[in-house]
């Protein structure tokens, strides 16, 4: 049955008890529309039901503005603890981070940089950096193939890719990295001698070591990128290591000296390269020239030959004359006189030497010759058979009429 129904003689049925009694409770009930209700008495009515409006009796109308006054407190507590839940739960995430949202200890996601909002006591977000580029080291004492001790030195460089993996993989990701990486090493250098480790293979070391060490920590998963491993130092005992200084400083001396033996190679091989093949030149060049000049000369011999078997005398009188022409052409020495059988032979290049020094000096009489023989010549330095074809030069000639 309704509790406010019409026709029941204005007589409201409330049901939280409040009925129609007193005065007091009734004051507004004047002004209410039949089937409405008034918020503040419901407000009123929960207040007392909370702060033990059960009491009955003469003392009511003063119970009832406490009870009022603890209803209101309570409402603004709850809402004033929303409020404050609600604003607890704003974060902000760095440009370089991002965060790894855990909803009652679980992985829930990972959000980016920038304002976030979370329900506090529900979600607890973790941030982790995954620009910075991070640093593990690892040094000490490896032996190496051919059983020699060596200290060496070596990091690697990574960033966090997966911030999800890096947490919840493995306790310790940093400290599984060097462990990881210590291992790497000492593999690495216990395949190689000891002379690779410190001169020649550092590169190629460092190259084996990162894919060893990236072989090592793919199955952990551990969300992290290798970006570089540097082979910082690998140096021997300190007992031994002015010895070993020696040997870097000869085989440095050694490479140096192997340089300078590859400019000078450089340098020199291309000219004398370029001497002999002008020398090969020259000699195929001097080779067609005698050869072609003895097939002309063969050619004009082999034209006169019938001249020659026409007129003996002429052809060699002729020949004779052309011959001396090109002899004495190409001397200042010798003057001939055709009236006497005789021959003077004067140095004129040192007579012009003199002359141009203003050291005018006279022939020595050993520098001259009579010629008795129209066929022979003597001089003060010898005698020598007359060439045809050739200049005379020196202080002897001989020339001579067949």
């Amino acid at each position: 049955m309704a509790w406010n129904q019409p026709g029941n003689d204005g007589q409201d049925r409330d049901p939280w008890g409040s009925g129609n009694k007193g005065g007091n409770s009734g004051g507004n009930k004047g002004s209410r529309k039949p089937g409405s209700y008034d918020l503040d008495d419901l407000f009123r009515k929960i207040g007392s039901k909370l702060g033990g409006g059960g009491k009955k009796g003469g003392g009511e109308g003063d119970t009832k503005q406490p009870s009022q006054f603890s209803g209101r407190l309570g409402m603004l507590a709850v809402a004033a603890i929303v409020v404050v839940w609600a604003g607890s739960g704003f974060y902000t995430i760095k440009e370089s981070d991002r965060g790894v949202v855990l909803r009652f200890g679980e992985y829930n996601g990972i959000v980016g940089p920038g304002l976030n909002w979370k329900p506090t006591f529900i979600d607890n977000v973790v941030p982790v950096n995954v620009e910075t580029v991070r640093e593990q080291a690892t040094n000490g004492m490896m032996l190496t193939s051919d059983e020699n001790v060596i200290r060496v030195e070596m990091n690697v460089q990574y960033r966090v890719t997966d911030p999800a993996q890096y947490l919840f993989s493995v306790t310790n990701p940093d400290n599984s990295l060097r462990q990881a990486l210590d291992s790497a090493v000492r593999g690495v250098i216990g395949q190689s001698a000891m002379e690779q480790v410190l001169t020649t293979n550092r590169a190629f070391i460092r190259d084996v070591t990162q894919k060893e060490l990236e072989a090592t920590i793919a199955p952990y998963k551990m969300g992290i990128t290798l970006l570089d491993v540097n082979f910082q130092a690998a140096r021997p005992p300190e007992d031994v290591k002015a010895a070993f200084d020696d040997v870097i400083s000869a085989r440095e001396e050694e490479q140096k000296t192997i340089r300078q033996a590859h400019a000078y190679r450089n340098e020199v091989l291309p000219l004398a390269k370029g001497n002999a093949q002008k020398m090969i030149e020259e000699a195929e060049a001097y080779k067609a020239s005698v050869v072609f000049k003895a097939e002309g000369e063969v050619a004009s011999f082999a034209k006169m030959l019938p001249e020659y078997r026409a007129a003996p005398e002429i052809t060699r009188e002729r020949l004779y004359i052309e011959t001396m022409e090109r002899v004495l052409a190409n001397t200042r020495k010798v003057i001939a006189n055709d009236k006497s059988n005789s021959m003077l032979v004067l140095p004129l290049d040192q007579i012009m030497r003199g002359t141009n020094g203003n050291t005018a000096t006279a022939p020595k009489t050993n520098q001259s010759a009579r010629m008795t023989n129209p066929t022979e010549s003597t001089s003060s330095t010898g005698t020598a058979p007359a060439q045809p074809d050739n200049a005379v030069r020196g202080d002897a000639v001989r020339v001579g009429r067949q």
